[in-house]
């Protein structure tokens, strides 16, 4: 992109230095130029204005020579960050500023610019060149690609989502508990959110707790609320997140991790539509729905006895699981995509993406982290890249140990990887060890090894 608008620059600099005997040259080939070309004084009066301009702008070039740019443009970007200021500032190019101008009809354009100074025959500083393209067509094709691949703020392109795309504004429809399963990382808030936005308790609030983030004592007070006195420290009465949820939907992420005592209060606030703060002398109504995920296996749990099977089948009337990462890679590109265009403008940067051998790293990845994991490696890049293309270089550390063929990695192949990567790979083979052994690189005797230190049967 740089090098065209040098190219292009050049251009305009000849065309604009040529002698007055040769001005019907100069006009031919600036409107012959597909972006807008604009040349400026030193006082950034316009002084001449190709076709392209008038077509992006509405405005023609008689209404606006003599005129300043920034009554033309209307940009916020003309009092604060002008690219044709810097340029004249720095004596210098400015390439690929992308703001909004407004048009003559007052409808906003999103433009790419780039500004360079403009030099007489001595060399003398004269003035100023802006060329400007207009991105609305891109805007418009990325908005559709979001539309098309976007359902309530999840985004996929993959089938399996789009199948419970399909079936979540009936699971929305009813007041039934709902269980999401899925690996760490794959957005049940997201699917939580989704349902309770489609309900019909979408103006109601939505409540959300980690049952994993809290000890038992006060996990079960931040759910059921407490009395003042109720326990040491309770200095005042605080509601909990049923009360607090009343009216609208309560989401229990990681219900895997309740503790047991507290997995027979919550049953009976399903069964009986109660709940009882803690010090409290009488129950109050529940009027909640209740959402709840887990990115444990939970009908292992069940059979194990961690987890009460009475409480599983209240929380399981309806039940989908979200899948990974690593089997929709067709995400990958998308989700990147996406996760550039909020960077870029965070971070105010210009970067267009990962060049092809660092994209074919990125899909080659298992993703443990799932989209969690993603995310984060495009934002560390991000602010990392010092120019428009993120390159191998730029990837953690941990990704070039990827062997050639991408599925395992040389970290699993020098020890025992962590539990939930190697029960992941166990559930993913149906428990066919002799494939698992061949996605870790090892014998299965080793493979053995590792079961039994992991205590996985």
């Amino acid at each position: 992109m740089a090098s065209r608008y040098l190219n292009l620059d050049q251009l305009i600099q000849t065309s604009l230095t040529l002698p007055q005997d040769e001005t019907f040259v100069s006009k031919t080939i600036l409107d012959s130029v597909a972006d807008g070309v604009i040349s400026l004084d030193l006082e950034r009066k316009i002084t001449s204005f190709n076709r392209a301009a008038e077509n992006i702008t509405g405005y023609s070039r008689y209404e606006v020579i003599g005129k300043s740019c920034s009554e033309v443009f209307r940009s916020p970007v003309c009092e604060n960050s002008c690219p044709v200021l810097e340029a004249l500032a720095a004596e210098d190019s400015i390439v690929n500023r992308e703001f909004e101008i407004l048009d003559r009809q007052n409808r906003k354009i999103p433009v790419s610019a780039s500004a360079s100074v403009l030099r007489d025959s001595m060399g003398q500083i004269v003035g100023a060149v802006e060329t400007f393209r207009d991105l609305s067509m891109i805007a418009q094709m990325q908005q559709q690609v979001k539309d098309r691949y976007s359902f309530e703020g999840i985004y996929s392109r993959n089938p399996t989502m789009h199948s419970l795309f399909n079936v979540l504004p009936d699971i929305a429809a009813s007041d039934a508990t709902v269980l999401v399963l899925g690996d760490s990382g794959t957005g049940k808030e997201l699917f939580a959110r989704a349902i309770h936005n489609l309900s019909a308790r979408r103006d109601g609030p939505l409540v959300t707790i980690n049952c994993g983030a809290l000890p038992e004592q006060l996990l079960e007070a931040e759910i059921f609320g407490a009395k003042r006195g109720a326990y040491t420290g309770a200095v005042e009465s605080r509601p909990g997140r049923l009360e607090m949820a009343q009216g609208g939907t309560l989401f229990l992420d990681e219900i895997g991790d309740l503790p047991l005592a507290l997995q027979v209060k919550l049953l009976r606030v399903l069964e009986n539509r109660e709940f009882q703060p803690l010090g409290a002398k009488y129950s109050q109504k529940a009027d909640v729905r209740f959402v709840t995920a887990t990115h444990r296996h939970i009908e292992t749990m069940v059979e194990e006895g961690s987890f009460r099977r009475d409480l599983f089948f209240r929380i399981n009337v309806v039940g989908f699981t979200i899948p990974p990462l690593r089997d929709r890679k067709e995400d990958i590109p998308l989700l990147i995509d996406l996760a550039l265009q909020r960077l870029n403008k965070e971070y105010n940067k210009k970067i267009r993406g990962f060049n092809p051998e660092a994209m074919q790293r990125l899909m080659q990845h298992d993703y443990p982290g799932n989209i969690r994991e993603l995310l984060n490696i495009v934002e560390q890049t991000v602010i990392l890249c010092r120019n428009g293309e993120i390159g191998l270089d730029l990837l953690p550390e941990y990704l070039h140990e990827h062997g050639t063929d991408g599925s395992r990695s040389t970290r699993s192949r020098r020890g025992c990887p962590p539990t939930e990567e190697l029960a992941r790979a166990l559930d993913r083979f149906h428990g066919n060890r002799q494939l698992v052994a061949q996605e870790f690189g090892v014998d299965r005797t080793t493979l053995w090894r590792w079961m039994k230190r992991l205590k996985l049967d």
